[in-house]
Order: C-alpha cells, then sequence, then structure tokens
C-alpha cells in the first residue's frame, strides 16, 4: 500500500494493510529480541506468566532487560523502578516530537497509543508524518498491535524454550536489536544535516557512557545532538524555524 495515497480514502482493509507494512520490519527485530528476554527471564527464575505479562504490560525492550537483571540480582524495587525510569526518560523527547501528529486522539485512544510507542515505532511514525503522512488511528494502531504482539508472542516461546537455550549469543539473537536500529536510521538520514545529527548522536552516547552515565548516555546524547543540529540549521537557514 502507497504511503502517498490519501489516507481519508483508507477503507479498513487498506489501512490495516499499510499499518501492518509498516511495522513488518520491526516485528522481524522484536521476535528475536524478545525470545531471547524470555529465555533469560526463566533461566533467572521469573515465571513464564511473569515474563509474558511484563512484555504485556511494560513493553520496553531495555526496561524490560534491566528489571530481569536488577531484580534477580538482589536489587530492591526502588533502586530497579528508578533504573528503568531514568532508562525510559527518552520516551518523553519522543512525546514531545510525536504530540502535534496525533492531537487528535483523545482519552483511551491516546493512552493506548502512548503505552504501546517503542523507539521503532516511534521512529517509523514520526518519520511518515514528517513526509506528510495524516493520522490514521486503523493504520497507526494496526502497525502498534502487530508490534507488541511479535513482542508478547516471541516472550512467550522464549519462556518455554528456556530450558533449551543456554544462550542465545551463538544464535546473534543478542545483534537483532542493533541490527533493527540501524535499518530504521539510515531511512531517515536523507540530508547531510540528519546525517550529522545522526553520526553526532552515536558519538556523544559512547563518550557518556564511557564517562560512567551508562542510565543517562542515551537521554543526554539525543538532547546534545538534537539541540546542536536545530543550531546548525538556524545557521544554515537565518530567519527560519529549525
Amino acid at each position: 500500500m502507497s504511503d502517498t495515497l490519501p489516507q481519508d480514502s483508507l477503507s479498513t482493509a487498506q489501512a490495516m494493510k499499510l499499518g501492518f507494512s509498516r511495522s513488518l520490519p520491526i516485528v522481524l527485530g522484536y521476535a528475536p529480541v524478545a525470545f531471547a528476554f524470555g529465555v533469560l527471564a526463566t533461566q533467572q527464575g521469573m515465571p513464564i506468566w511473569l515474563a509474558t505479562a511484563t512484555s504485556v504490560l511494560m513493553f520496553a525492550g531495555s526496561g524490560q532487560f534491566i528489571t530481569i537483571s536488577l531484580w534477580f540480582a538482589g536489587a530492591g524495587y526502588i533502586s530497579t523502578a528508578l533504573a528503568v525510569f531514568v532508562t525510559n526518560l527518552r520516551y518523553v523527547l519522543m512525546a514531545v516530537a510525536l504530540a502535534p501528529h496525533v492531537r487528535s486522539l483523545k482519552g483511551l485512544s491516546r493512552f493506548i497509543y502512548g503505552w504501546q510507542i517503542t523507539d521503532e515505532l516511534f521512529a517509523v511514525h514520526i518519520t511518515a508524518f514528517q513526509q506528510g503522512w495524516k493520522l490514521n488511528r486503523t493504520a497507526i494502531f494496526s502497525a502498534t498491535t502487530l508490534a507488541q504482539a511479535s513482542w508478547v508472542l516471541g516472550t512467550l516461546v522464549g519462556g518455554l524454550c528456556g530450558s533449551v537455550v543456554t544462550d542465545v549469543k551463538p544464535l546473534g539473537l543478542d545483534y537483532a536489536i542493533s541490527a533493527m536500529f540501524l535499518a530504521l536510521l539510515i531511512p531517515q538520514c536523507t540530508d547531510r544535516l540528519h546525517t550529522i545529527t545522526a553520526v553526532l548522536a552515536a558519538f556523544f552516547s559512547v563518550a557518556l557512557h564511557l564517562a560512567g552515565l551508562h542510565q543517562w548516555n542515551v537521554v543526554l546524547a539525543t538532547i546534545l545532538a538534537a539541540t546542536m543540529g536545530t543550531l546548525l540549521a538556524r545557521r544554515a537557514k537565518p530567519g527560519e524555524a529549525a
């Protein structure tokens, strides 16, 4: 389904097809990573039902991995919750970027959309909105629901196979999420400014991580790179909003 087709003219079936096509690359990346999470969670002693419930209610890959690593390492509930909170602060930035495009969503619809937005879904949707794609509820919720369904199912299957798979690294599953991020990033680097901003974000993230800011590096690197990108844009186009 072409993204250039007027959104108002989409039937329900066409909108669902568009949403599914948008989320398909994400599904291919989520399934193996969720499988790895399910394996690791059950190997740490978490019941399969609880690991699966975490993917349903939390739906945050990095937050979930942090939860099992800290919780079963003996960290308290407050420490675990704080670490997850800090790691997921980046979603505040994503919400600010998406807000102008989804302002028509109200009440429960807005809550569910915000709850289901992840890094990858954000990248897909914000790119589409910036290219002129109009909000279509069926399309966006088809994308987010399919992505989460693949994450939940992958967790369940991984949990069931936890006693069989002893190490996910030989299967290459630990690299799946990195590969997916790269696949989503490259199409967004459409000009020199976006490419420079992406490179700066990567540089700042690595530098801050090496400096010891293991929980804050992504958030701070994003802010720094976005700020510098904005300054470069304003300098290139004086008088225009970046």
